[in-house]
Formats: structure tokens, sequence, C-alpha cells
């Protein structure tokens, strides 16, 4: 059970390392634990702490990651917004390259036709000129008819000539502009092609910084495991080790959610989830007792670091709170058995030599019970 106060010890980490090299020589050569002593071969407390401090180190790291997937998720983001940008361009140029290439090939025929229609009056000269100024003069109305032929004659072949001079400069122009437009989507596809590249090289990056976010919280999720099995070894050697000081024979109840008047903000809380007015994590027995004679109205000293429940007796009486073998209703009885102890509240003496106790937390739940047990093999502190 965590009977403990929020005060830190000086230094974690040298607590840490110095009680793991110890836990794991003493847990080799000496088991567990001395049942019915203070002294304990392997600190679970250490154990715990160090799971904490590298679950901790493991979660900043998939916190970092996680900021760094972020970024890379909104680079690529952008490039595809850019890809898609560049996709438009291409398509645009691509209309203008097929539209241009409609052109020409309307041209190709407006050229075609004007060449035929060009053979078809040269012909018709031809065959004019095969007759003789003066058959030809014969032929018209007048002199004036005459004329106007053959006016009419030189005015359309030079017509028909500058037209299919101009269709021939248009069709080049388009041709220029196809090319122009054929270099402009090959630039557009080498940009796109580029960005796809970096798209995908970004992508990657993602995928790969995912993973090890990924990693990363498995690795936390192991050691919360691991922090989870210490505390359900650290809670069973505490029960043997209460059950060698005397507690063997207690009948203990099932655990009430919220009993024994206990303040509700605190006793419908996580466990450990507060710190109360004397230094001490609710839902623990500490807290539990602490408020408990707070309650009748006598004096509770704040325990600074000192308030594990085996910790009271030599706490208390740095504050002149006396502390003996005899029960008494109001006094806190104390088991100092195990890592933390235990402490309870007497609720009252029988004649013969068993005690009513409440507390929280007996089996570790943060629970309250109302009991009756054993009175040998407890401390009494008399606040």
């Amino acid at each position: 059970m965590k009977h403990r106060s929020t005060t830190p010890p000086v230094s974690k980490k040298f607590l840490a390392q110095s009680t793991l090299v110890a836990m794991s020589v003493l847990v080799a050569s000496a088991g567990i634990i001395q049942l019915g002593s203070t002294v304990l071969a392997r600190n679970y407390e250490a154990e715990i702490q160090a799971k904490e401090q590298e679950a901790q180190q493991y979660a900043s790291e998939a916190d970092r990651l996680g900021v760094v997937a972020a970024t890379l998720a909104e680079a690529v983001s952008q490039l595809q917004g850019q890809i898609a940008e560049i996709q438009g361009h291409i398509d645009a140029s691509q209309k203008k390259h097929d539209e241009l290439v409609a052109e020409i090939a309307r041209n190709e025929k407006l050229i075609q036709s004007n060449r035929e229609a060009l053979g078809d009056i040269l012909s018709a000269m031809y065959v004019d000129d095969q007759i003789s100024p003066l058959e030809m003069l014969a032929s018209s109305k007048s002199i004036g008819d005459y004329i106007d032929k053959q006016e009419q004659r030189s005015s359309l072949r030079s017509s028909l000539n500058d037209k299919i001079k101009e269709i021939k400069q248009l069709q080049k122009t388009l041709e220029e502009n196809k090319k122009a437009v054929e270099n402009v989507i090959q630039d557009q596809q080498a940009q796109r092609s580029q960005l796809d590249g970096k798209k995908a090289e970004q992508q990657k990056l993602l995928s790969d910084t995912q993973n090890d976010e990924s990693a990363y919280q498995r690795l936390v999720g192991q050691k919360r495991s691991e922090i989870e099995q210490i505390r359900a070894d650290q809670a069973e050697a505490n029960r043997r080790a209460l059950q060698s000081s005397g507690g063997g024979s207690v009948n203990v109840p099932a655990g009430v959610a919220g009993g024994g008047g206990y303040p509700g903000e605190w006793a419908f809380a996580p466990l450990d989830a507060y710190v109360d007015p004397w230094g001490l994590y609710t839902r623990e027995c500490v807290s539990y007792v602490a408020w408990k004679i707070w309650s009748t109205g006598r004096y509770v000293p704040h325990f600074q670091g000192a308030g594990n429940a085996n910790q009271w007796p030599s706490t208390a009486a740095r504050h002149g709170i006396p502390s003996g073998s005899t029960p008494k209703v109001g006094s806190a009885a104390v088991m100092m058995a195990g890592y933390y102890g235990h402490v309870m509240y007497v609720e009252a003496v029988h004649g013969d030599g068993t005690i009513t106790v409440s507390d929280y937390n007996f089996a570790w739940d943060g629970l309250y019970r109302k009991y009756d047990r054993s009175a040998s093999g407890l401390t009494y502190v008399y606040f």
C-alpha cells in the first residue's frame, strides 16, 4: 500500500540507482521479503520509480515524434496541394495544345481547299490562254467586258495567292505556338515529377516516424504493465507481511467506496488523485485516519515527508504525541510490518482482546472497511 506524503526523496535518481543495485543482490540471495519486519529485500518503490522514469522517457520521445509526424504530415499535405496545382496547369496547357492541334488541322484543310480552288482557276485560265485574244474579244460582248474578264482573272489569281500565303503564315504561327505549349507541358511535367519525388520522400519519413512513435508508445504500455505487476507483487508482499504480524486472524470484509464519512471529493476520485491538508495522498489509509482524527476536533500535524504508516509513531513523537501498546478508542492503530505499514482508526475496544477498526486501502483498492481484529501486535498513537 502507498502510505506516503508528497515530499519527494532528496535524490530520486540516486535512490533508484542505488536501491536497484542492492535489490538485485538481495533478491538473488535472500528472497523477496522478511515477514514481520520493516526491512524489505526488494524495494518496490524504487523499482516503480525506475519504471516510471523509463515510461516517461519513452512517452516524451513518443510525444516528440508525434510533433515531427505532424510537421511531416503538414509538409506532405502542402506538397499534395502543389502537385494538384501544377496538374491543373498541365491540364490547362494540354487543353490549349489540343485546341492548337485542332486549329492546325482546320487550317490544313483550308489550305488544301484554297489550293484546289486555285487549281481550278488556273486550269480555267490555262484554257482561256489557249484562246487567242482576237477570239476572246470576239466572244466578249464588248471591249469593256473583255477588259473586265482579264482584270478579274488577274485579281482572283493574286487574291488566292495572298490567301494561301496568309494561311501558311498562320499555320507556321500555330505550329510555333504548339511547340511552345509542348515545351511548357514538358517543364510542368518535370516540376510535377520533382514534387512527386519529394512527396514520396516526405511520406516515407512520415511513415517511419509514425512507426517509431508507435514503437515508443508500445514501450510506454509495456512499462506501465510492468509497473502494475510490481504493484501487484508489492500488494501481495504487504498482505503477507500484515498477516505475519497478527493480521492472519482478521476477517477483512469487502471494501466500500466512499464509506466512513471520508470527504466525497477525495473518496470518489482516483486513488492518490489529491494531497490532503496533512501532506498525505487521498484514499490511502494514512489520509483517512488523519482526517478521522481531525474530524473529532483533535490536532493532526503535517507529516512533511514522513507520513508512511510505520513512520507515524516516530513522527508523532516529534510533535509531542505519545504512543503505546494499549488500545484506546479514537487512537490510531499502526501495523508496522511491510514497506509502508498500515494504520487504522480504533472505533471500539472490546473485553475479549479485540478491537473494532475502520480504514481505507487495506487491500490496495482505495476502499473503506470496518471490522473486528485482534488488538495485539499493534502500536497505538494517542492524538
